[in-house]
């Protein structure tokens, strides 16, 4: 089943969504999804393992993850403790201010998870009692009509993003672990590096010295995909990056992208997005509306 993307309306004069303690159990958990806008998610109570971008991570009270836009991803809460969790859904616009003369930017904690491919943050007792009473704010602002009740979400928001910016971590080992057996590791982690050579089937189960069949069945199990549709949303998403950061002719990004063909790399594109890859382009770079 490939991933679902979920819509948010990018153009919206208040690109923001929020849900407030939310309980989570194997029967209403949504399988893997992507989405255009950066998400915060907080754990209040229950476990569970979170799939994120090809890593797996414990969820425990207290937790915290950071999830850019565009990054597939599916929680999996434990049978006996379901999850309660909060999660704030914005665009990136809502966080732009002037630099002030300084480097530092709201959402560079999304693109330092990026990079790292670390998106799990462990919150100490003071910060915790620092999250959740920004929690409780927005929920408060977002259910009572107010003056100035949109901006005040945002500077909560942006309070949050400022703490969170300053613990972000040097990425470490630990956020490998949970559920995955290692050869597994080792191939998510090849097709996030290298997602556009040769990551089919034959090449990758010979590479982590596993049968096929059983090969197929884990991956399944653990990242409610086929190879081919986790391939092919990988390189979608870059593809989409691609679009919005570089002038390069869109023959030239399906090729670089994997697609054998144009109207294969338009059809795979429409398919998982809704639109075609110049329309994507065109509605994104549209003025007034700017992307994540």
């Amino acid at each position: 089943m490939k991933p679902i993307r979920k819509q948010f309306d990018a153009a919206a004069s208040f690109p923001l969504e929020f849900t407030y303690r939310a309980v989570k159990d194997s029967h209403n958990e949504l399988p893997n999804h992507l989405h255009d806008w950066h998400e915060i998610v907080y754990v209040h109570a229950g476990k569970g393992v979170f799939f994120i971008d090809g890593s797996f991570y414990a969820m425990s009270p207290g937790d915290l993850f950071l999830l850019p836009g565009n990054t597939i991803h599916r929680a999996l809460p434990e049978e006996e403790a379901p999850l309660t969790v909060s999660a704030i859904y914005f665009h990136g616009r809502i966080a732009q201010w002037n630099s002030l003369g300084d480097t530092f930017s709201y959402i560079q904690c999304f693109e330092q998870a990026n990079k790292w491919k670390s998106h799990k943050l462990c919150v100490d007792s003071s910060d915790r009692d620092f999250t959740e009473a920004m929690l409780v704010n927005i929920n408060s602002e977002l259910s009572v009509n107010r003056p100035g009740q949109r901006h005040a979400v945002v500077l909560h928001l942006l309070h949050l993003l400022l703490l969170l910016n300053r613990q972000m971590p040097v990425p470490t080992a630990e956020r490998k672990n949970t559920g995955a057996p290692e050869w597994m590791r080792m191939t998510l982690r090849t097709i996030d590096e290298q997602p556009f050579s040769d990551v089919s089937l034959s090449t990758l189960s010979v590479k982590a010295a596993v049968n096929p069949s059983h090969f197929t069945r884990v991956f399944k199990l653990l990242t409610g995909m086929t190879l081919t549709e986790y391939v092919t949303a990988k390189r979608i998403s870059r593809a989409k990056e691609l679009l919005l950061s570089s002038d390069a002719p869109i023959h030239a990004i399906a090729n670089e992208c994997g697609f054998e063909s144009l109207p294969h790399f338009h059809r795979t594109f429409k398919k998982l997005t809704g639109t075609t890859p110049a329309g994507y382009k065109r509605s994104c770079l549209t003025p007034g509306i700017h992307h994540i």
